[in-house]
């Protein structure tokens, strides 16, 4: 093979390594969720989006590649000074997302830097208004004033921050140790405040559920005695009845034949007996002076029925 064959070979290789290296310098390949700055001799071309992209050899060029991709940046820790005058750490996670590609290059030299700069300066701002105990309550009012504020300042940027969490507040060991006590002594406090409450309504319950008893019972009592009024008076009604039914048989009987000898028989019977047991119980006796004559007496009670059933009814 002659010298000029393999000089012909050299120049051949040496235009393909040529032509790839064209192509290469002239294809561009955007991932998906990016965007590339392209400059034409140092100045700004155009934004490739995602894709495939053909550029001028040596004339154009990818100066910045931006991701579109919402960030996560952490801010940390920094001494931050309450309105009380106690110092706290305080640290926290931004959330940013690039908007403009081309501003996000060229408007400022590093956006995540001056982000987490402004949000640790609004921090310290925001702390230096809040007493120890409302930082930790106002959590969400701290984050909404450090979103606004570097929202406002990214806006030139191409910047868009979307939230920031505020992740830790650390006062120092001295202050924790206090407040450890102080939410010790609230919780004991609470369990004293529920304890007596709870006694409380058990003694009123109890006093409820016994005068609810006395109630209860007094009207039974009442009720009882109601009832035993109304059988007293039922019973009293029916001697009543009983008796007068007793009195008009008997005065029914005194007006037949013979009713009247069978009266003073009966009364004389009674006499004697009730005399004999009067004999019987007593040491001293008082005897009636016309004790013999029975006849006399019966004769004296006959008389009194007499009348009595002459009188009008």
């Amino acid at each position: 093979m002659g010298s000029g064959t393999i000089i012909s070979i050299g120049i051949l290789l040496g235009l393909i390594i040529l032509v790839f290296i064209l192509l290469w310098r002239t294809m561009q390949i955007v991932p998906q969720k990016s965007a590339f700055i392209v400059q034409r001799l140092g100045k700004y071309r155009k934004t490739l989006e995602a894709g495939f992209h053909i550029l001028l050899p040596f004339l154009d060029t990818v100066a910045y590649k931006q991701t579109l991709k919402e960030q996560a940046i952490d801010v940390p820790p920094q001494s931050c000074i309450t309105k009380d005058n106690i110092a706290v750490e305080v640290d926290g996670i931004l959330y940013l997302q690039v908007v403009d590609p081309a501003r996000a290059s060229y408007g400022i030299n590093n956006y995540q830097f001056a982000s987490i700069q402004l949000a640790q300066t609004t921090m310290r701002s925001v702390i230096g208004k809040l007493d120890l105990d409302k930082t930790f309550e106002e959590r969400d009012s701290i984050n909404n004033t450090i979103v606004a504020a570097v929202d406002k300042a990214s806006d030139a940027w191409g910047v868009k921050v979307t939230r920031y969490e505020v992740k830790n507040i650390m006062p120092p060991k001295s202050i924790k140790d206090a407040m450890e006590k102080q939410m010790r002594a609230e919780r004991e406090k609470r369990a004293m405040i529920a304890e007596s409450e709870g006694d409380k309504q058990a003694k009123i319950n109890r006093a409820q559920g016994d005068k609810q008893e006395l109630i209860e019972r007094s009207e039974g009592e009442k009720q009882k005695r109601i009832n035993e009024a109304d059988g007293r008076a039922q019973e009293i009604l029916r001697i009543a009845a009983a008796t007068a039914r007793g009195l008009r048989e008997i005065a029914a009987a005194i007006n037949q034949e013979g009713g009247m000898n069978a009266v003073n028989l009966r009364i004389a019977e009674s006499y004697i007996t009730e005399f004999g047991k009067l004999a019987k119980t007593n040491n001293t006796m008082l005897i009636p002076s016309d004790l013999s004559d029975v006849s006399s007496m019966v004769a004296a009670i006959g008389s009194v029925l007499k009348d009595t059933k002459t009188m009008p009814n």
